[in-house]
């Protein structure tokens, strides 16, 4: 009796999409997963130009900071070539750029550096309290109370297996329109067995960097982003890489945004391991335009 394969997991999907191409020496090219989503997903292209920038990287340096820009939306049906420039090769650190090109036009640049390992001064913040996440309700539960209300093209999207799993610690801001402090704690985890291989996992800590950051910017104005009278997205996304994680436990991301101005949203984000350690720290700025606004300009 021949055994039935099993169905690849959404883990497995996303190593997949992170295991880019070599065309040619510095260049690479992904592909997006098609899941219903009209652009790809901003997390999916840092991840993918930090993996060609680190395949031109000696193995022994580990990446301790990118910043990113976004400049067009990714199209998921088509390819994305990653050209990466060798910057510079110095005794300790080495500096790669990274130009992501879609229908001939650059759609996203990346700079990122790397380090060899070296012991020194070690400090860091403390953890913020809250719950654990064993004391918060599961992803399917937390799915059913946000997705109620959700259009079908959300709930389509996010109804889907993912490879990363959320439990926000408060869950006011997805079912409350008031207006509310704008910080977040979220606990966060890969589903799926992560590649021993820390090229692999600073990848995927990269991918989920950018789920739910934007989304804090607009709770102090009682609105989300599937609110279809905003344009939202990423403008720029920047990361620090502080110590080694176990992406298969729990670890806390918290977030704030300190302001909004001019129509784009900051925000910072700060990601724990269960144990209080902190991995990474994280800002972005992305537009949040009321076109309801605009519209409303323009009728006066």
């Amino acid at each position: 009796m021949s055994q039935q394969n099993e169905e690849p997991s959404a883990m497995d999907g996303l190593i997949k999409t992170l295991d880019i191409e070599k065309l040619e020496e510095n260049l690479f090219r992904g592909s997006s997963p098609q899941n219903g989503w009209q652009r790809v997903f901003g997390g999916q292209v840092i991840a993918q130009a930090l993996m060609a920038a680190q395949r031109c990287v000696e193995d022994d340096r580990l990446v301790h900071s990118l910043h990113a820009y976004f400049m067009r939306p990714g199209d998921p049906s088509v390819p994305i070539i990653y050209q990466v420039e060798r910057i510079r090769d110095g005794a300790s650190f080495t500096t790669r750029r990274v130009v992501a090109i879609q229908h001939g036009k650059a759609i996203f640049s990346m700079s990122a550096s790397f380090q060899l390992e070296e012991p020194g001064f070690d400090h860091q913040v403390v953890m913020p309290e809250v719950p654990p996440p064993e004391q918060l309700i599961g992803e399917k539960e937390f799915k059913e109370i946000f997705l109620a209300d959700a259009p079908e093209n959300v709930r389509r999207y996010w109804g889907r297996n993912r490879p990363i799993e959320i439990r926000p610690v408060s869950l006011i801001h997805y079912v409350s329109k008031e207006k509310l402090e704008p910080t977040a704690h979220i606990w966060v985890r890969a589903v799926g067995a992560v590649p021993d291989d820390h090229r692999y996992q600073a990848a995927i800590l990269a991918y989920l960097s950018d789920m739910t950051l934007l989304d804090t910017s607009l709770y102090a104005h009682g609105t989300s982003i599937f609110d279809p009278n905003l344009q939202v997205a990423s403008l720029d996304h920047a990361m620090w890489f502080h110590r080694p994680c176990d992406l298969g436990d729990w670890m806390l991301y918290t977030q704030d945004s300190p302001s909004a101005s001019g129509a784009r949203g900051m925000t910072r984000g700060s990601l724990y391991s269960r144990s209080g350690q902190l991995i990474a720290s994280v800002a972005q700025e992305g537009l949040i335009r009321n076109r309801a606004n605009d519209e409303n300009e323009g009728k006066k």
